[in-house]
């Protein structure tokens, strides 16, 4: 039997009103701090509102410009056709690059989804990961203003609601002169960088669970400072890292070995943390994370839906995230092995956390990584690493799978074993999306006979790097990831 150790406890709780009223008076220092009231205000009007029914229409985009290098992810420009994932009419998704039209028809035959229309954004010059900002554009906004019609209502719902998403909620509701509300789908920026910046991330689970919840972290804004807290740490942990605050994938991580910090002089650390802030093109003054790098048994990953206003959050599903390298940068994931307490513990501990985000005025798809340290089948712990505040590389094949595959999920919050990971075959390079699906042949799923295993999406980048997204469907974990670590090579002869 398995049982949390370290002294970490959970809050106890009646009934949805009473946890809410436990997590309104732990947050109020932070959103006075924050001077939240007064931040969110100019935002009101476009704040997204529960409605049953309604002529509604919904514009779906991927701009992930929001987060620090990931323009260094190859093909990551292709990326914004994850958007159609969330796609259900009336609706349309917008992309700098045009869609393979196999891909449409694949789409639209095998999967048998909605054919929903794509419209093409000019991105500002140099910068064509800001969609948001494209569509601000005159010739992208009269085409939006096209596909919207007569439709009375309008709801962006994009990757991460950053601020250009809510300028062009302002620019739709002034085109579109019968529109009775233009809505974003996500929380308004302040909210979404509480969510999405690791400090003050931590500031809220430290509030609701305690400082037992997160890894040993310091913080300071120079490099002296993080020299100082590197060398302390390294004193009693194997490894210590640095983690740049707004960063995803690990791409503003290092990660040291205590042995290689301990006893050395102060200037020499501070020599590798200025070397770390260069690499990250850090800003002066900005605040940078040292931590403790603890040993996991496994990173998993809560997936969490926050409706706006009121209603309890919902757990949509607990996965083990596949990591990769020193960093663990996050290449996939799966849906969860873990020991049934440990799975319950994860979401009830994430579920105060939503429910913390929710009281700050967070609304729609959010996760949060964990590292689950000790024994899962014995004495472990759960720490909290970061939220996404955002639409992900685990939510977005969640929710492909509940769309193309419904009979996948027998249990609200629960799905059936399946593997997602983004794969790169240099020796696939120059293919077409069409030669794939030739060589697997009947292994892809097929909704209309509900057989075929792999279900592929974010195939952009195949053919200039051979590199594509995929699911891979299971009767047992095992089943799923040797379809992905081995069957799928073996069919695609790389």
């Amino acid at each position: 039997m398995s049982s949390l150790a370290g002294g970490q406890r959970l809050p106890v709780w009646k009934d949805y009103r009473h946890a809410r009223a436990f997590v309104r008076e732990a947050v109020q220092p932070i959103a006075r701090r924050l001077d939240l009231a007064h931040r969110i205000q100019p935002y009101e009007h476009h704040r997204f509102r529960m409605r049953q029914g309604g002529d509604r229409f919904l514009i779906c985009l991927d701009d992930v410009s929001g987060i620090p290098f990931l323009n260094d992810i190859v093909g990551v420009e292709e990326y914004q056709h994850r958007a159609r994932i969330r796609c259900v009419q009336p609706a349309c998704y917008v992309t700098v690059t045009p869609c393979d039209p196999d891909y449409d028809v694949y789409w639209r035959t095998r999967l048998g989804l909605t054919d929903d229309p794509r419209v093409a954004v000019d991105p500002p010059a140099g910068r064509r990961l800001a969609i948001a900002r494209g569509c601000l554009e005159q010739s992208t906004l009269d085409q939006l203003v096209a596909a919207i019609g007569a439709h009375e209502r309008v709801v962006i719902d994009p990757y991460m609601s950053i601020e250009p998403c809510w300028e062009l909620a302002r620019a739709l509701r002034r085109a579109c002169g019968s529109l009775a509300e233009a809505q974003v789908l996500g929380p308004s920026p302040p909210v979404t960088w509480i969510a999405n910046d690791k400090d003050t991330f931590n500031e809220v689970v430290t509030a609701i669970l305690g400082p037992d919840w997160i890894p040993e972290t310091r913080t300071a804004n120079d490099a002296a400072g993080l020299a100082a807290h590197l060398g302390s740490l390294s004193a009693s942990w194997p490894a210590v890292g640095l983690k740049r605050t707004r960063c995803a994938a690990a791409m503003g991580n290092q990660v040291f070995d205590s042995a290689a910090i301990r006893g050395r002089p102060p200037e020499a650390i501070e020599r590798v943390v200025r070397e770390f802030l260069t690499r990250t093109e850090w800003a002066p003054g900005e605040t940078v994370l040292a931590v403790a790098w603890e040993t996991a048994a496994v990173s998993p990953s809560t997936q969490f839906w926050i409706d706006a206003d009121a209603g309890e959050p919902v757990c949509e599903g607990v996965y083990e995230q596949i990591l990769a390298g020193d960093r663990k940068v996050f290449v996939g994931s799966r849906t969860s092995t873990l020991p049934a307490d440990v799975d319950r513990t994860l979401r009830q501990a994430a579920y105060w956390i939503a429910l913390a985000l929710q009281e700050l005025g967070y609304v729609g798809r959010c996760s949060f990584d964990h590292l689950v340290t000790g024994d899962p089948a014995g004495d472990y712990q759960v720490r909290f690493t970061e939220c996404n505040g955002r639409w992900g590389g685990t939510s977005l094949p969640m929710a492909l799978v509940e769309r193309a595959v419904p009979h996948y999920r027998p249990a609200p919050g629960r799905f059936r074993p399946y593997r997602a990971q983004d794969v790169t075959y240099p020796g696939l390079a120059g293919a077409r999306f069409r030669d794939v699906l030739e060589l697997l042949a009947d292994e892809t799923y097929d909704s209309a006979t509900a057989t075929g295993r792999f279900i592929f999406y974010n195939v952009g980048p195949l053919e200039r790097f051979g590199k594509f997204d995929v699911i891979a469907l299971g009767a047992t974990p095992e089943r799923a990831d040797a379809a992905i670590m081995e069957d799928l090579p073996r069919r695609l002869r790389v």
